[in-house]
Formats: structure tokens, sequence, C-alpha cells
């Protein structure tokens, strides 16, 4: 008898500890590469980094504009010498998750780890895309072990920004060297989550760190979770279908594709989804589309009177409230100028000089010579044949917006062709120079204005700045503007340098995506940050939930 009462209260106990495990589910939208701080760059590697690595500062989960705040540090660091020195002092119990590399050791994180970690993103081996972080700096050293000062060639208000990001978690040199080209292979972090299993671009899980160091969020130590389930879902179809079946705890971006699937046509939930208690939650991205067009390209670049004419009446003919309608199914906003809503430096009293007008772009081409032809399309003014070519991803989103693109031209009498790549692709040839147009966006990696204005600064030509745009007015207000910090002063320059993008048209503005996010009934927490990847750190489960 007492070994069955022991069997059933043994039993209970394990049914019991199950149930309690809080596991969420999850997914990527793309396969990871090598988890390395020093060298992932696309969103699905980054997200886990986030987990796994610790930078010196973080952003405040709930803080509404964004806010740093300490991660690994006692304080935020002292600020020195007109701007140029910063001082950091870490807290003593950061630890290494353990591995084989340290011996048995406890390894406590110091200094000199992060002035390693730094110095690692020079290594021309590794080819970093993250080592311009690093341009204006001109000395870093360890004080002593919990101390690590970095003196700037010159102030830099997004400094700090930038010691938030993953590229600048810390690494052991044991592990680097340990692993070498393997080492991302064999992430060994401080975070609040540690590898579990992991089937290379298929699932992931991720567990939790029960050594991270004492950090709370209202009132209970994080990490909440047990457990990430991590799936690698590349379908549309899959994701949405995924969710709705209950296999994971959130959506973010719900496709346009799909939306019909889960939104009535005024963009709100559909009713059956909401006696569920799914949860709808509109969230304003730091992205803007634009399409850009290339300014040495002979037949559209150029500061001329009539090249700008060309571009500016393209900008006129675009139809921005059908592309929020059609496209984005209501959840977008107009841009207006590159930067998005909750970035610094946006100011929503700017009021854009270029509207939706076919009728003015009609006749600004006809001004400038650009005249019809018997067939409808307009010829350069010398008389040679006018043929727009903008490249498009090969897909069936990028198919739909290649025929608004179509739409909007030709009702101005301007003949366009596509090229269809992929956008990787199309990325080379752009920073060689060789594509003529391309619709794209960016996302920022810091929420600073600075983020996205640099994208037209002349220097950054073959690199972020794919339209090649380079002009003496523009570059010097963003070169006095990047010296200065949040302040009504930038901001007029950004004004400016916003009227300066009217009127030579490098770019089409077009639109800032509003995300329909989606959440289960039982996912506690979730708030969705302006700048960070993820936010598994803070979620909760109810843990008797099924999956």
């Amino acid at each position: 008898m007492l070994k069955i009462c022991a069997a059933v209260v043994l039993a209970m106990s394990c049914a019991t500890a199950l149930a309690e495990t809080k596991v969420l589910h999850a997914f990527l939208s793309t396969g990871e590469t090598a988890l390395d701080p020093a060298v992932a760059s696309d969103v699905a590697t980054l997200s886990l980094l986030e987990n796994l690595f610790d930078p010196l500062l973080r952003y405040d989960y709930k803080a509404r504009p964004v806010k740093l705040i300490p991660n690994t540090l006692a304080a935020m660091p002292e600020v020195t010498d007109g701007g140029k020195t910063y001082t950091f002092r870490l807290r003593p119990d950061v630890y290494f998750t353990p591995d084989a590399a340290f011996k048995g050791a406890k390894r406590q994180v110091t200094a000199a780890d992060y002035v390693y970690s730094f110095k690692r993103l020079y290594d021309p081996a590794l080819k970093s895309p993250w080592l311009y972080l690093f341009d204006g700096v001109a000395d870093m050293q360890a004080v002593d072990a919990q101390t690590l000062r970095i003196r700037l060639k010159a102030p830099d208000p997004n400094f700090l920004f930038y010691l938030a990001m993953p590229a600048t978690g810390v690494v052991a040199r044991e592990v680097v060297e340990a692993y070498g080209a393997q080492v991302g292979n064999h992430p060994v972090g401080t975070g609040p989550f540690k590898i579990g299993t992991w089937k290379r671009s298929d699932q992931i899980i991720l567990l939790a760190n029960r050594d991270f160091r004492p950090t709370e969020f209202e009132g209970k130590r994080l990490p909440l979770l047990d457990r990430i389930d991590i799936k690698i879902v590349e379908e549309y179809q899959s994701r949405v279908l995924g969710f709705l079946n209950g296999e994971f705890d959130f959506l973010e971006q719900l496709p346009e594709s799909m939306k019909e699937m889960v939104l009535t046509d005024d963009a709100k939930l559909k009713p059956e989804l909401a006696r569920r208690g799914i949860v709808l939650a509109p969230f304003p991205v730091l992205q803007t589309y634009y399409m850009w067009m290339n300014m040495d390209d002979p037949l559209i670049g150029g500061y001329s009177k009539e090249k700008v004419a060309l571009r500016r009446a393209i900008a006129l003919a675009y139809n921005r409230a059908e592309d929020v309608s059609t496209m984005k199914k209501g959840l977008a906003l107009p841009a207006i100028t590159p930067l998005p809503p909750n970035v610094l430096g946006y100011d929503p009293q700017y009021r854009s000089p270029v509207a939706y007008d076919p009728a003015l772009a009609n006749a600004l081409l006809e001004r400038y010579g650009y005249r019809k032809g018997a067939d409808g399309f307009r010829s350069q003014p010398d008389g040679k044949p006018l043929t727009l070519v903008m490249h498009s991803e090969a897909s069936t989103v990028g198919r739909l917006r290649d025929e608004l693109w179509r739409k909007n031209l030709n009702a101005i009498g301007l003949k366009v062709v596509f090229k269809s790549d992929k956008k990787t692709e199309i990325i080379k040839a752009s920073r060689l120079g060789s594509v003529m147009m391309f619709e794209t966006n960016w996302v920022a990696d810091f929420p600073d204005g600075d983020n996205f204005y640099q994208l037209l600064y002349g220097p950054n030509a073959g690199r972020a700045n794919y339209a090649r745009f380079n002009l003496p007015a523009y570059n010097q207000r963003y070169e006095q503007a990047r010296l200065m910090g949040e302040s009504p002063q930038r901001t007029a320059l950004y004004d400016e340098m916003a009227n300066i993008i009217h009127a030579y048209t490098p770019w089409v503005l077009l639109t800032h995506p509003i995300s329909a996010d989606l959440q289960q009934p039982w996912l506690e927490n979730y708030r969705r940050h302006p700048v960070e990847f993820t936010n598994w750190r803070y979620l909760d489960v109810d843990a008797h939930t099924a999956h």
C-alpha cells in the first residue's frame, strides 16, 4: 500500500512539474547564421543573440520614448571631457554560462572582456559589418577589473545607442580561442537564456539561465520563462495558420497578403478571433519604405533642372493613399520625411511640399521637354526613348507593388519595365551603382534621426546611400546635425534636410508601416519594443495552457 501511495505521489509531482514548466512557442521567419555577435547581421540571428549575450546597456522595456538603462553596469556611465570620455563601472555579479573552455571555473565578466569583445570587431578576418560603430573611438582600456574607459575622437550623441546593440555583447577570449572559426556554433554568453538544443535552420530551444544575475521585472526575477521553443517558418501562410492553430504564442508583422484571414476590411480583428481571446496590437514600426533613384544613372540621375523635374514628377505621380489602403490594408502612415514617428528628431509639424498630383506631374514633364509620342509614352528632351528600369523582388508582394508603380507611372506617360531578382542580389548591384530604381525600406538600428538621414549622406554612397546622392548643402547640414543631441535646433536642421530631399528627389518617400501584431490570450507582459528585436525575457505564459 505504501509503495502504491508513493508511486501516486511521485506521478502527481512529475505531472505538476511538467504542468508548471513555462514554455514560450515562437518562430523566426528566416534561418539563423553563426551565433557570434561580431559577425551576425540578420534579424533572426540578432534576435537570438539578444537573449544569449549582454551589451553594457539595454532599453527600458516600458519607457516611451525609448530610454537606455544599465544592463551589465552598476549605473549609467560617467561622461566627461566635453562628451569624449565615457567611464563604465560593471556589476560584479555578471558571469558567463559554464563551458569547458573555462576548465571548471566560474567565469566572471571583467572590463577586459568588453575591451577584447570590441577589439574583435577590428579583426580583418571576421569582416565584421559592425566595425563602423567604433569608427569614432580613439582609445579603450580596462582601468581595473570592473572599470572600462572609452575615449572618442569627437563627441557622438549616439554612441551609447551602439552599446545597446547585440553586436557589442560581451564574449570570452577563452571561448573564442577554444573554438576558433567554429565559435559561432558554440555561443557562450551571459544573457537570460542559453542554448539547449539546436537543429540548424529548423528548431532552436533556449533554456532559462538560472544563474542570470538578479534582475527583476514587476517584482519577479527574470527570466520568467523556463524554455523557449523556436521554429524556423519561412512561409507566410504557415506562420499565420500556425498562430491561429495555437502553435505560436504571438505573431508580429502580419503579412500583407494574409490580412484577410485575420482582419476585417477596416483593419479590426475578426469577431470570431476576438471571441477566442486573441488580441490585436497595432504597432508603429520604426521603418520607412522609400523608392530610391540612382543619382549617377545617365537617364534618371543628375542635378540639372530637367533631371530633377523627371524625378519630381515620379514623386508627384505616386498615390500613397492607394498604397496605404490597398497594399497595406490601412496599416501604414504616409511618409512625409525619412523619419517615422517615435524616432528622435521626428517633427509632427512638418508638412511635405510634394503630394499626389498627376496633373502637376504631367505639366512639369511637358515644361521640361519630356514629350508624349503616338504610343502615349514620353521621350527624353533630346528625343531619345525614355524607359525606366525598376528592380523588384521576385515575390507575390513584389509583383503587386510593380503593378501599382506601373499604373502610377503610365498615368503620366512614363514607360517602366521591371527586373525581378532576389533582394540580396539587388542590394549587391545597388552598391556597385548598376541599379536605376528600387523600392526598399530601412528599419532603425537605433531610435535616432541620424540613423535615417545618414542614408543620403554623400560619403555613404556605395554603402547605405544606394541613391548615391551627394549634395554639399545636404552633407553640411548632416555633419552639423550629427554632432548635436536631440534639440529644437537639430530638428530644424532635419526639416531643412527633408526640404532638400523633396527638392532634388533622390527618394520617393512612401509609407511607415503599422505592424499588425497578434497575441494569444495566455501570453502575459507582451509589448513590442520600438528598437529591440525580442521581448522574450519579460514574457510569461499560463503554465497550464496546452499547446
